[in-house]
């Protein structure tokens, strides 16, 4: 069994899965034993290179092109197909921070922890680096983290998380905001939750929920609902957007 599955989701991605499975070659390379690490690509069924761009690299595993009913739901094929002991979802225009990540990755694993954690570095679509999520964002990163550090959103970037497939439940797909659900539920059935002192990815900005603003609000919160109540969750997302403002005011629009 892999130690670890890395699930790459497309569609209509030969613009930006290169520089994906690129990093992910390099960092593979450094590794004496490449079979710890599984490779899954999930497509929705792309109409352009994509898959041509796929099978030009010989690591990946499987890739799987059919229609789906979403990014989430891709994500629970990807989940459902891995074999590996620790999921990492990363996907088309994100990037392994370096070609040591894996190695150290590998060994960090060492611990047994149930869930992995770190910062991430956002970069624009041109390649040039924004900076540290923790710097340019309102959400610091606690060393300790728990699930309640979700009060007030998404703390950690879902590309520098990974999780034991063990304790990993389903995405809600029909929720923009799953990935906050996804990782508060991996906290609560977390026993060991260790922090990463190295960056794991490099994050491409522009997500989903962000070409989707305002129906990731109304999801988020509902998600924090579920979580945290229905009374916390109001006065927390006055918080958060007050936060919110004040930040942006001082450093200019983050996201």
């Amino acid at each position: 069994m892999p130690l670890l599955t890395i699930i790459t989701i497309t569609y209509n991605a030969e613009r930006y899965l290169p520089r994906t499975l690129k990093s992910a070659e390099k960092a593979l390379s450094k590794l004496a034993d490449k079979t710890v690490v599984e490779y899954l690509i999930i497509d929705g069924g792309s109409k352009d290179n994509t898959l041509t761009i796929a099978s030009q690299f010989d690591f990946i595993a499987k890739v799987i092109s059919e229609p789906d009913r979403g990014l989430y739901d891709a994500m629970n094929k990807g989940l459902n197909l891995a074999t590996g002991k620790y999921l990492w979802f990363l996907n088309a225009g994100d990037q392994v921070q370096d070609e040591n990540i894996l190695s150290q990755l590998i060994s960090a694993f060492e611990s047994n922890a149930d869930v992995y954690y770190s910062d991430a570095l956002l970069v624009r679509e041109d390649g040039s680096e924004v900076g540290l999520r923790s710097k340019f964002t309102p959400h610091d990163l606690p060393k300790n983290l728990t699930w309640k550090d979700f009060a007030l959103g998404m703390k950690v970037c879902h590309q520098s998380f990974i999780a034991k497939k063990e304790i990993a439940p389903q995405y809600d797909y029909t929720n923009l905001s799953a990935d906050i659900d996804w990782e508060i539920s991996c906290l609560k059935n977390s026993k060991k939750t260790q922090y990463l002192d190295f960056v794991l990815c490099r994050y491409l900005m522009g997500g989903l929920s962000i070409q989707n603003h305002r129906r990731s609000l109304l999801d988020r919160f509902n998600v924090l609902k579920k979580h945290f109540g229905l009374i916390p969750s109001l006065w927390n997302h006055g918080i958060i957007f007050w936060r919110g403002f004040w930040f942006a005011r001082k450093n200019g629009k983050y996201w």
